[in-house]
């Protein structure tokens, strides 16, 4: 290890190991742990015992059980979980995430990537570059990584071949010319035995280059967060008494001075600084990555989510983003469903409007998809609902950066990076009417209502529906009924049966079911939908108390036996591809106002018990 003292500068390193499933990079962190001699005696210890019990290296030490520390880990010889060590040489510190190299945690890896400044991409030297490390490498190239180390390990195992290693450097030239890389040093390396890890070896005379350790103490990382324009993002108000009202967060870029002028981003309100808070009490100044509570000269209107910014370099604001999307939920992204969103600590609901194009990870083109499945990679329009302060990611990754949760599960789903804002139809504002609904209402003498019919096709949803409207009609109710093959006949007609197209449907559905209930009447509506997310997303688009969902409870085996439009036999037979309850899902209803079970029961039987809950409900 170099002997030589800290240069001035170099400071904390912060980079990530990655690549595909056993390529060795667990092991090289090892290495890297136990060249800096950071390795206590009694973890030697441990570490030998451990390797003795799990014999992934025979009677060997295995340097990778120093990171992976879960068990499932060490028993499989794999890495699930981001594992972050500490080390440092005479010239610098480092903090390295060793991230996991099989497809299904490629989340996780986006995750230490996400916070570092360099990027070590293993290869193992018999298979080359493969799927896995291409996907990684275009995951750190649009997370902002700049500088990469191409590790071509266990060369020991092609006897130090030069003329392979050349190739895999061939190889990758080839394929990263199209991605955002600054400078690539490609090492031949051995972590197992240490060969050009810390010390250049004397089995690879052909290579001239830095070792890897020699690379990470020289590389020149531009932090460059201090000198961005300031952006404060607000975590919560802090109000501890009446003498103090100050607003608390993390610097995200930046600096701040007392007396420096600030507006909020989304308001353009703006004021003058009269104290810095820290974890010591007041201060003179703030920077990037200081937690500190700001006070200001004015009472400003400010809430978790709010972004304070200088008034001569402005973020920019915006309800429509296009923005490259990782997904990274089983479940696949669908244009048109709506999903939370997370810009620093403002969560907005959002949807994607469009996949403009996904791109291949083997060969960089941009190919046309309709819906996004795990791990794929897309550059999508996003819609918000409401107005968002943001950075495009390439100048600022602290304030360019946003995740996305499924509604349903809470599931984390996809990881964004914001491109531009979409500036379009910025003129346009929703309206309002000298009669509202409530005036409306109030001269039918009736609660407007969505009451919604969902279940299998041949369900008995749209015979119900129709015996239910007649009632209600008869009840002096002004109804009207929507049916999914009526609109798909009109107004939907450019759909498919697709599960893009149908969010899509239904979403229209809730829009139109929307105008009759401002219009207030009872809305009828027979549709299969067979998605919970679609139809929780009509009853948020209505208010509280407005949205009856009703579930026509009809056993496929019972659907099929009285299959009277004949789309079953033709489902089962292949004709009709797509067709819920055959060859695409339907989710059941988890807590539908009222459950309908249609098995023995007349369509008169089952309209009559529908009837006798809504006239409990609405009255009469």
């Amino acid at each position: 290890m170099s002997t030589q003292p800290i240069e001035e500068g170099r400071g904390l390193l912060r980079f990530l190991t990655c690549g595909s499933v056993d390529d060795g990079k667990s092991t090289l962190i090892g290495r890297l742990l136990h060249d800096s001699r950071l390795i206590a005696e009694d973890t030697l210890e441990t570490l030998a015992r451990d390797s003795r019990r799990h014999g992934t290296v025979g009677e060997e030490v295995d340097l990778a059980l120093l990171v992976d520390g879960l068990e499932a880990e060490r028993q499989q010889g794999i890495t699930i979980d981001v594992a972050y060590r500490y080390f440092a040489t005479q010239r610098r510190s480092f903090i390295v995430a060793d991230t996991p190299g099989h497809e299904q945690y490629t989340r996780n890896m986006a995750t230490g990537a996400s916070n570092s400044d360099l990027a070590v991409i293993l290869v193992d030297a018999r298979k080359g570059i493969v799927t896995q490390t291409r996907r990684h490498a275009t995951i750190c190239s649009l997370l902002g990584i700049k500088h990469l180390v191409l590790a071509v390990n266990k060369i020991d195992l092609i006897e130090f071949d030069e003329a392979q290693f050349a190739k895999i450097v061939e190889d990758w030239n080839k394929f990263s010319a199209d991605l955002h890389f600054s400078e690539t040093q490609p090492i031949p390396v051995s972590a197992r035995f240490g060969d050009n890890v810390t010390t250049s070896s004397a089995r690879t005379p052909w290579y001239s280059g830095p070792t890897l350790v020699e690379y990470l103490e020289s590389v020149d990382v531009d932090y460059g967060l201090r000198d961005k324009p300031f952006r404060f993002q607000v975590q919560w108000v802090n109000r501890p008494n009446l003498d103090l009202r100050g607003f608390s967060g993390t610097v995200a870029s930046g600096q701040i001075a007392l007396g420096d002028s600030l507006v909020v981003a989304n308001s353009g309100r703006q004021s003058q600084v009269t104290r810095i808070l820290g974890p010591d009490g007041d201060q003179p100044t703030a920077s990037a990555g200081e937690a500190v509570t700001i006070c200001l000269a004015d009472e400003l209107d400010l809430a978790r989510g709010d972004m304070l910014v200088p008034p001569a370099a402005r973020a920019e604001v915006a309800d429509q983003l296009a923005v490259n999307l990782l997904w990274m939920d089983e479940e696949p992204l669908l244009p048109g469903r709506k999903y939370l969103a997370r810009f620093g600590h403002a969560w907005v609901p959002v949807s994607v409007t469009s996949i403009k194009y996904r791109l291949d990870i083997n060969t960089q083109r941009q190919t046309p998809a309709k819906k996004l499945a795990l791990n794929e990679i897309a550059f999508c329009n996003l819609e918000i609902s409401g107005r968002v302060a943001f950075d495009p990611y390439t100048e600022n990754r602290a304030t360019g950066a946003f995740i996305m949760v499924d509604r349903y599960t809470n599931r984390t789903a996809g990881a964004g990076m914001i491109s531009f804002a979409l500036r379009r139809a910025t003129h346009i504002h929703a309206e309002g009417f000298l009669v509202d609904k409530a005036a409306r209402a109030a001269l039918l003498n009736q609660q407007p209502q969505v009451i919604w019919f969902t279940g299998l096709s041949g369900s008995g949803k749209s015979s119900i529906a129709k015996l239910v409207e007649a009632a209600l009609h008869r009840d002096g109710r002004l109804t009207y009924s929507l049916d999914g093959d009526n609109l798909r006949l009109g107004l939907n007609r450019d759909l498919g049966f697709t599960d893009q197209d149908r969010v899509e449907n239904i979403r229209r559905v809730g829009e139109v079911a929307k105008l009759f209930v401002d219009a207030g009447a009872i809305v009828l509506c027979s549709f299969i939908s067979p998605f919970r997310a679609e139809r929780r997303m009509v009853r948020e688009m209505m208010a509280p108390g407005e949205f009856i969902e009703i579930f026509v409870e009809t056993p496929v085996e019972e659907c099929i036996r009285r299959d009277p439009k004949g789309l079953y036999q033709k489902a089962l037979d292949g004709k009709i591809p797509n067709f819920t309850g055959i060859s695409s899902p339907y989710e059941e209803p988890e807590a539908a106002e009222l459950v309908v079970s249609t098995a023995g029961r007349t369509p008169q039987e089952s309209a009559a018990a529908v009837l006798d809950y809504l006239r409990l409900r609405l009255g009469g």
